[in-house]
Order: structure tokens, then sequence, then C-alpha cells
């Protein structure tokens, strides 16, 4: 891991050079951008429509109904259009849309739909608990240890300072099962669960989040799971599955992305101290030192709610997402000018380098601090 070093005078100026840019953004917020949420919840409601709609259409083509039309190349044809279309409606209402929403980067235009404390999204995670997990604590403490829980999500190994226990040789298996079931991982983050078995937190502490989540929790199982597959009657396990595989491919899409965000290699994380006294200087070069971004092209950057521009999200979480890209550039350029490397690279890399990450720290040779102070 490259050390860095910036003076606070280099600190203070490499904050505001990164301030204006954020500034300049925020002046130019207008009917672009709303323009552009408003056409993506158009495109994803369509979607999801046509593809519910479609998983419907395969039922008749079913051989085994025995009726004329029966086909099974149409009926695989209909329903795995209908399944990858749903799942990727998913995708974008979590990660273009909902995540972005409450954030708060489209309350400026004072339209409750799209309003941060208003909007709904479609996963088990509560809204106001996912503010307060993701935009409170993992945008605040970004990659501090023992702050930021995003860390392993209290289940898994994911730096070395983390002290090492036996448990930790399934740390493949955990990673596994929380990237396949990644919808319920964000349902219980803000419930901490982990504290609850540590013993940090009582039964009766928890409880009020751990209600609230369940019931968003059955809320969402109850319409993919019952309610639509209800609709096919007889059919119903068939419609069902639909419904689990686009779920699968959103949950496999979003660990997919959100962990090449934080832990490729080269990403760093900071011991608690590094947040006494911080200025706004700091803190800037702590996000963009604790990110990591993803290449690839305009559709590539939309499916991934553009968090494939990591550090860009976490210097300007307020900033609507689409403009990303473009701010990137500018970002850049600032870093080169102040020799502050800029952790970027295609999907498969970062993706590879996250899971040997994840492979190696599951061995205990790995329990050395390493947590550097930016």
């Amino acid at each position: 891991m490259t050390k860095i070093t910036l003076n606070e005078d280099q600190l203070a100026a490499f904050g505001n050079e990164i301030d204006a840019i954020k500034q300049s953004a925020l002046k130019q917020r207008g009917q672009r951008d709303a323009t552009y949420i408003k056409r993506i919840v158009w495109i994803q409601r369509a979607l999801a429509i046509g593809s519910r709609i479609s998983i419907y259409a395969a039922l008749p083509f079913l051989p085994s109904l025995g009726l004329s039309v029966a086909s099974w190349p149409l009926f695989w044809i209909l329903i795995g259009l209908g399944s990858i279309g749903l799942g990727v409606a998913k995708i974008l209402d979590n990660m273009e849309i909902g995540h972005n929403i409450i954030h708060g980067q489209y309350d400026w235009m004072g339209d409750p739909r799209f309003h941060s404390q208003h909007y709904d999204w479609d996963t088990n995670c509560p809204s106001d608990q996912w503010a307060h997990s993701h935009n409170y604590e993992h945008h605040t403490f970004t990659n501090v240890l023992g702050k930021d829980r995003d860390i392993g999500y209290g289940i898994l190994r994911m730096d070395p300072s983390q002290q090492w226990h036996p448990a930790y040789l399934a740390n493949p298996i955990y990673a596994t099962l929380l990237m396949l079931f990644f919808d319920t991982g964000v349902a219980l983050h803000d419930v901490e669960i982990d504290s609850l078995r540590s013993g940090k937190k009582t039964f009766r502490e928890t409880w009020p989040k751990l209600k609230q989540s369940l019931r968003k929790t059955a809320r969402i199982f109850s319409k993919d799971f019952i309610l639509f597959p209800a609709l096919a009657g007889p059919l119903f396990p068939i419609v069902m599955a639909a419904n689990a595989v686009a779920n699968l491919i959103r949950n496999i899409w979003t660990f997919t992305i959100i962990f090449c965000g934080h832990f490729p290699a080269e990403v760093h994380t900071f011991p608690e101290h590094v947040c006494e006294n911080e200025t706004q200087g700091h803190w800037y070069y702590r996000q963009l030192l604790g990110s990591a971004n993803l290449e690839g092209g305009k559709l590539f950057h939309i499916m991934s709610g553009n968090l494939s521009h990591q550090i860009e999200h976490h210097l300007f979480p307020d900033v609507p997402a689409h403009r990303y890209a473009e701010l990137s550039v500018k970002v850049r350029k600032v870093c080169e000018k102040y020799d502050i490397p800029y952790n970027t690279g295609p999907l498969w890399s970062q993706y590879a380098s996250v899971w040997a990450k994840i492979f190696r720290l599951s061995l205990p040779q790995q329990n050395t601090a390493t947590a550097i102070t930016a």
C-alpha cells in the first residue's frame, strides 16, 4: 500500500480545489438533472412492467400444459427475458434511483417523488435505516476501522488490522452468502446483529430496528414470492422462481459494484484518531484514498448507479450522480497536481483484487496492523 503524506497547507489547498469542483456542480443543478432522473424512473418502471408481462406470457408455451402453442424455445426466451429484465429493473431502482435519491441528490427539486425523506425503494432495507448506516456512518467515517461498519459488514475480515479468529477461515463462504443474499444483509446492517452477538447491545435495544427491518423484508418478499406468483395460479412456482432469479441478479451485481468501490488493493483504511479535529481538506483526502473507481461505458455507469465513480461519489455524495463522469476529469487533474493516487481500473481486475483479499485475509498470517494515517 502506497504511503501518502500531505502537510496541513497542502491539505487545505487540496480541499479548497475539491470544494470548488463541488460548489460549481451544485450551482449547475437544474432542469438537466430533473429530466434525467424522471427519464430513468420512467425507463425503470416500463422495464419492470414489461418484464413481469414477459414472465406471464411465457406460461402458455409451457409444454406440460398441453396447449397447441406449446414450445420450449419460446417459453425459455420469454421467461429468460422477463427474469433478466426484472433483475435489471431492480438494479436501476436500487442503484441509480433509490441510492441517489435517498442521498438527497434531488431534494432541491422540491418534488416529494424524488425527495430523500419520502422515497422508498424495492429492497428489504428500510430507507431511514439505510440513510443512517450508509449516508451517515459510512460516508462520515469512510474506511475508519471501528467506526465504518461497512468494513466487513460485521461478518467478514476485510482488513489485516481486524483481529483474526479461526471463524474467518470461512471468509470466502461468508462473502459468497453475503453476495447471494445481499438485500437481506443490507437490511440487517443497521440492526447491528453483530453487536447483539458480541454482547455490545441487548436484544431489547436491537428489537425496534429489527422489527422494522423484518416488516419491510416481509412486504418485499410477499410481493415477489406470494402476490405476483399467486396471479399464475397452479404455475405459482414458475413465477416465483423467475422472481428469485431477478433478485439474485440484483444481489450479485450490487455486491460486486459496492465491494469493488472499497476493497480492491491500494484502497486505504484508517485508525479512529484520524477523525479528531479533521479538517475539510483532510476529510476529502480520506474519502479519496478510501475509494476506488471502475472503468466502463455510459450504460455500465448507469447500471452501477454511477458508483463506478465511487471516488467522486464519496467526495460529492449530494451531487446528482450522473454528473460524476464529467467531475472525475477535474478530480483526476487535482490528484495529479498533488501527486495523490487515483485508484481506478476495469471491473475484472478490481473484482479479482477484492476476492484475492477475501481469501488472503481468511488466513492468520495477515494479522498485522496496517491502517495508515492519511
